[in-house]
């Protein structure tokens, strides 16, 4: 009875919520003019960042060319895409425009979880589930399988994820879904408490669902270690290089600080950025979520922690906490309370300074799940900007009047997979030859109206202090 009436709250709540939106997103127009907008990127100071020493950011474009392809954005959705695209059409013009370095944004700031399952999509539809784990899981093998054609120096693993979970009650749910789940040809596994614990000993939880396959990835590496492989491949690739405006028609024009991109058809791999160009304005707000990094660990320490196996975790709470370890023992947590994210008026895309307050609470939070990680040192703390959209779902997709616009964006923290897997899907939206992926929930998907400033600020403080949750329907 509980759940039912917790359930029927959560439901007006969001009815609420996605009504007043679309009352208040009306004021757009005014809203814009009142509350003006500017683009701040800073720059990638997470522990991913450190492990591309070497890695110096290009040139910027100095002269106006033009373009087959102008991709705008060098974090995952813009390399992937590029990627792909360049090998599909070796002879086209792809340029790819990068505000300030390759990986500087979420793709190299984020917790490393390679997952499965697109976040938003709430489904029984057992062919649903179905493509959508074999199109995830699909996004994953490619990952690996470029890393290895191209023999890239880049940490990862694939020894599976957890999801933990905090009452038994969700516990032993979650134990008949995964057995459904299984019956219909898709892997997972429950751990019960006694066997997780053998394996990865946290507090206060009540058992566990295994997805194998899934792991952790460097993301400033792939992204990084890519470039030459992008550039041997005929892509042009302008770092320092932020798109200031773009003007649309049957040749698309790019504007920049020092020269302009006449193209046939762009990109928008901008995830969180997206808004400064005046795209997505009201589908997405940029959520700032912060991340830490201990030193790495000694083999005792990781004994004494109780982290024995597997790349990471996640937990069932609404403001979710999730880590995962290199394999060099360096824990990586994000999440986990109210404090570990941010959003700042006027859809500021770069946190200033660093909240101690929030990785504070942090730490405790990571505490309660391990008593004995209470000894070890943080060595990196970053924030990185996302993309969240009302109801948690990307899209991948075209617009325009000239069908000329492409799009990927609103991965809500799970643009790991997604992103990587999104060249795919726009190089064959491109190419028309889609049809792999026109029964998948991110294709072309409608967004949930965001209302504008100053609703958007109040709306976000109200809901997340008062209901301890993040603004969702």
């Amino acid at each position: 009875m509980v759940g039912r009436i917790t359930q029927m709250r959560q439901k007006i709540t969001g009815a609420m919520l996605l009504g007043s939106a679309a009352v208040t997103s009306t004021t757009w127009p005014i809203a814009a003019k009142i509350f003006p907008e500017k683009l701040e990127i800073d720059d990638n100071i997470s522990y991913w960042a450190t492990q591309t020493p070497d890695y110096v950011a290009g040139e910027p474009l100095r002269k106006s060319i033009t373009a087959d392809l102008a991709i705008i954005g060098g974090g995952f959705t813009g390399v992937s895409t590029a990627y792909h695209f360049s090998r599909r059409y070796p002879e086209k013009r792809v340029v790819l425009l990068e505000a300030k370095a390759l990986a500087n944004g979420a793709s190299g700031r984020n917790g490393g979880m390679m997952l499965n399952w697109i976040n938003g999509v709430e489904t029984d539809d057992p062919e649903m589930l179905r493509r959508v784990y074999e199109a995830t899981s699909g996004g994953i093998d490619l990952i690996e399988e470029i890393i290895r054609r191209h023999n890239l120096h880049v940490d990862y693993r694939r020894d599976g994820t957890v999801t933990v979970y905090t009452s038994a009650e969700r516990a032993e749910k979650k134990h008949a879904e995964i057995e459904w789940l299984n019956s219909i040809g898709i892997p997972g596994e429950f751990y019960d408490r006694q066997t997780l614990t053998a394996k990865l000993n946290m507090q206060g939880v009540y058992g566990a669902w295994f997805d194998p396959g899934t792991g952790q990835l460097n993301g400033a590496q792939l992204i990084r270690s890519l470039r030459p492989i992008l550039v041997e491949q005929g892509v042009e690739i302008y770092e320092h290089t932020p798109v200031l405006k773009i003007r649309e028609g049957s040749t698309i024009t790019l504007v920049t600080p020092e020269a302009e991109v006449q193209a046939e058809a762009i990109v928008l791999a901008t995830n969180g950025y997206t808004g400064k160009l005046g795209y997505f304005r009201e589908a997405i707000f940029p959520l700032h979520s912060h991340v830490f990094a201990t030193e790495p660990l000694t083999p005792e320490q990781r004994e004494a922690l109780g982290w024995r196996e597997m790349a990471g975790y996640s937990d069932d709470l609404d403001r979710i906490s999730y880590s995962t370890m290199t394999r060099d023992g360096h824990v990586i947590f994000g999440g986990g309370s109210n404090q570990s994210y941010s959003y700042l008026f006027k859809n500021r895309t770069a946190y200033p300074g660093t909240p101690d307050s929030a990785f504070a609470k942090m730490q405790e939070t990571l505490r309660e799940y391990f008593p004995n990680s209470a000894n070890l040192k943080i060595a990196y703390r970053w924030t990185g900007t996302l993309a969240i959209t009302l109801r948690r779902n990307c899209s991948m997709g075209v617009r325009g009047e000239h069908r000329n616009v492409f799009y990927a964006l609103g991965y809500s923290g799970h643009g790991v997979t997604l992103a990587n897997l999104a060249g795919q899907v726009l190089t064959d939206i491109y190419s028309g030859d889609d049809q792999q992926w026109r029964n998948q929930p991110f294709y072309q998907a409608k967004f949930s109206p965001i209302p504008p400033e100053p609703f958007r600020w109040m709306g976000y403080q109200a809901f997340t202090r008062l209901t301890g949750r993040s603004p969702r329907i």
